[in-house]
C-alpha cells in the first residue's frame, strides 16, 4: 500500500528511529547542522521532525538516512530484499522458454507487472486541499544548509517535465535556489534528462511546463533520485516497490501530472527564451562547494498542499550523510539489471560511502580468461550513470568486498603497476573539481585479480621491515607527518601529508623520496594537504577521490635497481603548483557562530547525549571564508 510521509512518519516514531524536536531551530543554517551532527552517527543516527520551523509546517530531514529507514521506506525487512525480487523477476523473463506452456505461464507475471503502471484520475488529490491564494515560497521553511550556500534551496524536490517529442513524462531531483517568492533556479546537469527535454523545447521556441512536488509516499523521494533507463517512467519503479501503481492527479495550471498524495505541489514553467540565472554556489554531496553558474529560471504559477503537509528536506556534505543509504538502495536495486544484460561475471559490487556515488567502485567477478578485468571496466564505463565514476577496482570472486583487510590482502597479493592500472578517458560528473577541464577526464582501473599466465609482468619481491625508517624524512622539511599502512592493514603503502607552500615542489619530493629504500618497501605513497588526519583512513579515502584526476596525479617510477613505486597526488590543486586552472572549491564546513549556537542550546534539543560538530575536525582543510578556495 501507498505510505504517506504522516504516517511514514508515524512508522518512525514506532520503529525508534525519530526524534521530535519542540524547540524552534532556525532554517538558516540551524537545522542543517543539527542533521549534519546526527546523520553521521554510526548508522545514520535518527530521522528528525522540527516541529517549530517558525511557518506553519514541520521540517523532517534524514528520513532515508539508515539501512533500515529506507528499508521501511521500501516496506522491506532489508534493501536486500528488494534485491532478490528483482533477480527472480529478472531471472523468469530472461530464461529461454522451449514450450507454448512456459511461455503462457508468464502471463500472470505479465499482468502484475501491468498493475504497477502509474494510473492517471479525474478527481483532485489530497495534495490539493489547499491553494496559495498567493504563491509564496518563503511560506515553507526552506533550508540554508551552508554558510557559502548562494541561499535556501529546495534540497529533495521531484521535478516533472515531459518530453514534448515522445510525451514519455520523467521525474527527477535537481536542487532549486530560491531568489523570490515564485522564482527559483532549476540545477539540472548536462546529462539529466530534464536538461534534455528543456533543449527539445528550445528547439521548438516553447515555454516547459514543469511541477515540482514534496513528500508523499517516501518511495517517491527514492524513485526521482534513481539512475532509471531512458524513457522509462519513475513512478513504475515507484508501483514496483510499493508492488501497486502510482495514483496521479492533473496539475491545476499546466497539464502535468502529479501523486495525488505530495505533501505539496509546486506548479510552473521554465521558458527557454529567457536568459539564465547565476544559481550557486552550494554545498554538495562531494564534500566540497559546487560553484555558481548558469541555469534555468523555474517560475512559480501555483502551490498546493495537504493540510496536515510536513516539508521534506536533507542536506549534502562531507559524507556520511543521508545519500549514502539512497545510493545504498540504488546500488543493490540496478547490480541484478547491470549483471543479467551487461557484465554476467560480475559477482558483486559496492560504492564505498566515501567516494560519494561516482569517485570509487569496488566490483567482484568470476574471471575466466586473460584481460576479463579490464572488459569489465570498459562495460561499466559504458553502462548508463556508472560513465561517471572515476576509480574502479576490479577483484576476484572469493573476495569480500566490504571488508577493507580482504581488499588489503588482494591489492598486497596482486597489485603490480605494470599489470594493474589501466586509465581511460570519458564523461565526469558535473560536480567533480578535479578534472582539468568542466565534465571531462581520466578515469583509472584497477586490475587486482590475480593474473593469469598471459598477464604476468615480473617484479621484484618487496622488503618486508617491521619498523618504518623515517631517516629520510629529515631531508624533506616539506613533509609535516605521515602514516604507514603496512601497520594498519599490512599493505606497502605509505600517506604523507606535505606543507604546500611557495617552496614546495612535487617532483623535487618525488625525487627525493625515489632515492631512498623507499622503492623496496612500497608499492604505493599517497600525498595529502597538511591538515589532512592520516590515520583516518575514511577522510584519507574521501580527499583521494574528490582530488584525483588520474592521469595528471598518478606518477609511476623506478629506481636505479628496477624496483617501481606508484605516486599519487591527492592535495588540493592550485594553478602555481600545478597549472590548474579552474577555481578549486572549499570543503564543505560549518561556521563556527552557528557550531557555538548550536552547542549551547543542545541539551534543550531534546537530542540525547552531546555531538561535536563534524565541521571541527574538516576546518583545518579549509582556506577563506567562501565557497572557492583561496
Amino acid at each position: 500500500m501507498n505510505i504517506g510521509l504522516q504516517q511514514f512518519i508515524l512508522n518512525l516514531e514506532k520503529a525508534d528511529e525519530l526524534i521530535r524536536v519542540k524547540t524552534f531551530v532556525n532554517s538558516n543554517l540551524e537545522i542543517s547542522e543539527i542533521a549534519d551532527r546526527v546523520s553521521k552517527q554510526n548508522g545514520g543516527g535518527k530521522a528528525l521532525i522540527f516541529e517549530n520551523t517558525g511557518t506553519g509546517f514541520p521540517l523532517l530531514i534524514n528520513m532515508l538516512g539508515s539501512e533500515k529507514r529506507i528499508a521501511l521506506a521500501f516496506g522491506r525487512e532489508s534493501v536486500f530484499e528488494i534485491e532478490s525480487e528483482i533477480e527472480s523477476l529478472f531471472g523468469t523473463f530472461l530464461k529461454p522458454k522451449d514450450t507454448l506452456w512456459e511461455k503462457l505461464k508468464l502471463l500472470p507475471m505479465l499482468k502484475e507487472v501491468s498493475e504497477w503502471m502509474p494510473r492517471k484520475l479525474s478527481r483532485k488529490g489530497i495534495c490539493q486541499q489547499v491553494r496559495m491564494t498567493n504563491p509564496d515560497l518563503s511560506q515553507l521553511p526552506i533550508l540554508t544548509c551552508w554558510p557559502a550556500d548562494g541561499g535556501p534551496f529546495i534540497t529533495l524536490p521531484c521535478v516533472h517535465t515531459i518530453d514534448p517529442e515522445t510525451g514519455v513524462p520523467n521525474v527527477g531531483m535537481y536542487r532549486m535556489q530560491v531568489f523570490e517568492k515564485n522564482l527559483t533556479g532549476m540545477h539540472w546537469h548536462k546529462h539529466k534528462t530534464g536538461a534534455a527535454h528543456f533543449e527539445k523545447y528550445k528547439k521548438l521556441g516553447k515555454r516547459m511546463p514543469v511541477t515540482v512536488t514534496l513528500g508523499g509516499d517516501p518511495v517517491y523521494t527514492y524513485a526521482a533520485t534513481a539512475p532509471m533507463p531512458e524513457n522509462m517512467d519513475e513512478y513504475l519503479l515507484a508501483g514496483f516497490l510499493r508492488k501497486r501503481p502510482v495514483k496521479l492527479v492533473k496539475c491545476l495550471t499546466n497539464d502535468l501530472y502529479v501523486p495525488e498524495d505530495a505533501d505539496f505541489v509546486i506548479e510552473g514553467y521554465v521558458d527557454p527564451s529567457e536568459e539564465l540565472i547565476w544559481e550557486g554556489p552550494f554545498g554538495d554531496h562531494t564534500g566540497f562547494y559546487s560553484l555558481a553558474d548558469w541555469y534555468p529560471k523555474f517560475h512559480v504559477t501555483c502551490i498546493t498542499h495537504k493540510k496536515n503537509a510536513v516539508y521534506p528536506a536533507t542536506i549534502v556534505g562531507i559524507p556520511p550523510m543521508e545519500d549514502a543509504y539512497i545510493g545504498l538502495a540504488t546500488e543493490r536495486i540496478f547490480l541484478t539489471p547491470i549483471r543479467m544484460s551487461m557484465v554476467p561475471e560480475l559477482k558483486d559490487m559496492t560504492l564505498p560511502v566515501a567516494g560519494v556515488a561516482h569517485n570509487f567502485t569496488v566490483v567482484k567477478i568470476d574471471k575466466s580468461y586473460p584481460g576479463q578485468a579490464v572488459k569489465v571496466m570498459n562495460s561499466l564505463w559504458g553502462a548508463g550513470q556508472m560513465m561517471f565514476n572515476k576509480v574502479l577496482v576490479v577483484v576476484d570472486a572469493d573476495v569480500n568486498i566490504l571488508q577493507p583487510v580482504e581488499l588489503a590482502k588482494a591489492f598486497s597479493k596482486n597489485f603490480n603497476p605494470a599489470y594493474s592500472l589501466h586509465f581511460s578517458k570519458g564523461p565526469l560528473d558535473v560536480l567533480d573539481h578535479a578534472s582539468n577541464k568542466f565534465a571531462f577526464g581520466s578515469k583509472l582501473g584497477i586490475d587486482l585479480t590475480a593474473p593469469f599466465e598471459e598477464e604476468k609482468v615480473e617484479r621484484k619481491e618487496l622488503i618486508q621491515f617491521n619498523v618504518f625508517d623515517t631517516s629520510f624524512l629529515e631531508k624533506l622539511p616539506e613533509i609535516t607527518g605521515f602514516f604507514d599502512l603496512a601497520n594498519k592493514l599490512q599493505i606497502p603503502v605509505l600517506l604523507i601529508k606535505i606543507k604546500k607552500d611557495k617552496s614546495y615542489s612535487k617532483r623535487k619530493l618525488i625525487t627525493e623520496m625515489v632515492a631512498t629504500v623507499l622503492p623496496e618497501l612500497y608499492s604505493l605513497v599517497v600525498i595529502f594537504n597538511d591538515g589532512t588526519d592520516l590515520e583516518d583512513l575514511f577522510m584519507t579515502m574521501w580527499l583521494l577521490g574528490g582530488n584525483l584526476e588520474p592521469m595528471r596525479d598518478v606518477t609511476i617510477e623506478t629506481d636505479s635497481a628496477g624496483n617501481e613505486i606508484v605516486f599519487v597526488d591527492a592535495t588540493f590543486k592550485t594553478e602555481s603548483h600545478d597549472n590548474f586552472l579552474r577555481d578549486w572549491p572549499n570543503v564543505v564546513t560549518m561556521d563556527e557562530k552557528t557550531i557555538s549556537s548550536i552547542d549551547k542550546k543542545w541539551n534543550e534539543l531534546g537530542l540525547g547525549e552531546f555531538i561535536q560538530s563534524p565541521s571541527m575536525k574538516y576546518i583545518p582543510l579549509v582556506k577563506g571564508a567562501g565557497a572557492v578556495r583561496e
